[in-house]
């Protein structure tokens, strides 16, 4: 497959708000190449490159300046090929070699081609053609059902393999993905509640687990063999000794848990979340869990053999609380009346941790996915948006950038901009997001800094109204920093639906 029908599809797939057709022209493209060209295709439209990290930043790839080729001749096998070789120059003088095949490359290419293959490097494809439509139109392709590509994907986390498995064997090879320990699957995630009164709901049984202020952690053993995955499925267990340790003392031969490690005081409430990110390597020697890397569980997906993600929630509670200690066991509470449950959220508050998650006791574990199964509450709205632009202080700030552009994600493409905040920075926090993303700048205006949006940083917000100054018609309410989420990546950051609905403010 040529690069230039890449590129065209992806024009394509950006020009149009609908989800049909958006799954139309990509089914189109998967169904006319062989495997090889499918699984690169499938990989770059949904902005991965399979390499992972390649050694290629905004500095190297902003300063390639090569005139594009007249015709077209690139192909995806010869992206993939170039790539490959710069994810291997490793040792003396592997930047600038690194930077001389990316500048080779981009001379092969033409205009639109250099312009697609800039933004896929940095990680800034937004076409509206990311995992969830894909997983759709290689439905459509392979003529099977949506569910079926959506399991084997979230028990898989391996787009291109599920593509060749629907495209070769149908629903069957689909059916071979299974749950795997020491293989991380994506987590099930929670929808935001305004209020308890909202979370709960008197027809459905349920219960109400503490919300942790800490890192989610995904947590696998098989016989003496133990790792330990953040919520972006990356490998810690190098860094979490402690929690290695607590794992083998489970009276288990084969397990997979779902938790949170969080930083304790010694009077047992929570520490900032960035105390716990700094002490997370920090446990004993002695290999006992040391209260900086403490380890809370919520949910077992695995005991000794049996998958339980299938299972509901009320089973696979009582399989946690067999195994697992109580004390590395989240507090929980079963909700009845609404008053209960706002009492508990009260309590747990008070305690100094986040709010509460509501769960539908018969609910399965849908990985990956954020639905009404599990709600999510907080004494005050948080949303997770990206940083689009700095501002260069005044007085006491005016050598660091602060005062922060903060933008909503658009499903369909880009990001929509909401409003400004400079509250809630510490001067270590100013100093820390100068030079962040002084790192990340692509050009300035004036005292404006623009960088690419890449960083999400969680805000506390007030609410939202209605406004025609920023294009989504949206503004933020008393918008402050509550943090900065280096654990999450911006396709993650929270949508300009999910705003409006904090404002109950209708959808354009």
């Amino acid at each position: 497959m040529l690069l230039r029908e890449l590129v065209t599809t992806s024009a394509a797939v950006a020009a149009t708000r609908s989800r049909t057709r958006k799954t139309t022209v990509l089914s189109a493209l998967l169904r006319a190449h062989d495997a090889v060209d499918r699984a690169l295709a499938v990989a770059y439209l949904t902005g991965t490159v399979p390499q992972g990290r390649i050694g290629i930043g905004y500095v190297a790839v902003g300063t390639v300046e090569v005139t594009p080729a007249a015709e077209p001749s690139l192909r995806l096998r010869d992206v993939d090929a170039c790539l490959r070789e710069v994810a291997d120059t490793t040792g003396t003088g592997s930047r600038q070699r690194r930077e001389a095949l990316l500048t080779s490359l981009f001379a092969r290419a033409t205009a639109q081609e250099q312009d697609f293959l800039g933004r896929l490097l940095l990680g800034e494809l937004r076409h509206g053609a990311l995992d969830g439509v894909m997983v759709t139109a290689i439905a459509d392709a392979a003529d099977v059902a949506v569910a079926a590509v959506r399991r084997a994907y979230m028990l898989s986390d391996d787009l291109t393999a599920v593509t060749a498995a629907a495209l070769s064997g149908g629903e069957e090879a689909l059916g071979a993905f299974r749950l795997r320990v020491l293989h991380p699957i994506q987590p099930m995630l929670a929808s935001t509640a305004a209020d308890i009164a909202d979370a709960v709901d008197p027809d459905t049984p349920q219960v109400a687990d503490a919300k942790l202020d800490g890192v989610r952690v995904q947590l696998h053993r098989d016989g003496d063999r133990v790792a330990v995955y953040t919520r972006s499925l990356r490998d810690i267990t190098a860094d979490v000794p402690g929690i290695v340790a607590a794992a083998r003392a489970l009276p288990v031969a084969s397990v997979i848990l779902d938790g949170e490690a969080i930083s304790l005081r010694s009077d047992g409430r929570p520490e900032p979340f960035q105390v716990t990110m700094q002490r997370l390597g920090d446990d004993d020697g002695d290999g006992a869990v040391h209260d900086a890397t403490l380890v809370c569980f919520f949910d077992c997906l695995h005991h000794d053999g049996v998958d339980l993600i299938d299972a509901p929630l009320r089973d696979r509670l009582a399989v946690l609380d067999e195994v697992v200690p109580a004390a590395q066991v989240v507090a929980r509470h079963p909700v009845g009346a609404v008053d209960d449950a706002a009492a508990f959220f009260e309590r747990t508050v008070a305690d100094g941790f986040e709010g509460v998650v509501v769960k539908a006791l018969e609910s399965t574990y849908a990985a990956g996915r954020r639905g009404a199964a599990w709600r999510k509450v907080k004494p005050s709205w948080t949303l997770d948006l990206v940083v689009l632009a700095v501002e260069w202080g005044s007085g006491r700030r005016r050598a660091w950038l602060s005062n922060l552009h903060l933008g909503a994600r658009d499903p369909h493409g880009g990001f929509v901009m909401l409003g400004k905040t400079f509250k809630g920075l510490t001067d270590e926090l100013l100093e820390w997001q100068t030079h962040r993303f002084l790192e990340l700048e692509t050009h300035r205006t004036g005292h404006v800094v623009h960088v690419a949006p890449v960083q999400v940083v969680e805000v506390a917000v007030d609410g939202v109204q209605t406004s025609r100054r920023y294009p989504g018609g949206v503004a933020l309410r008393f918008a402050r920093v509550k943090r900065y989420r280096s654990d999450k990546r911006a396709d993650e950051a929270d949508t300009l639906a999910t705003v409006r609905t904090l404002g109950s403010l209708p959808n354009a």
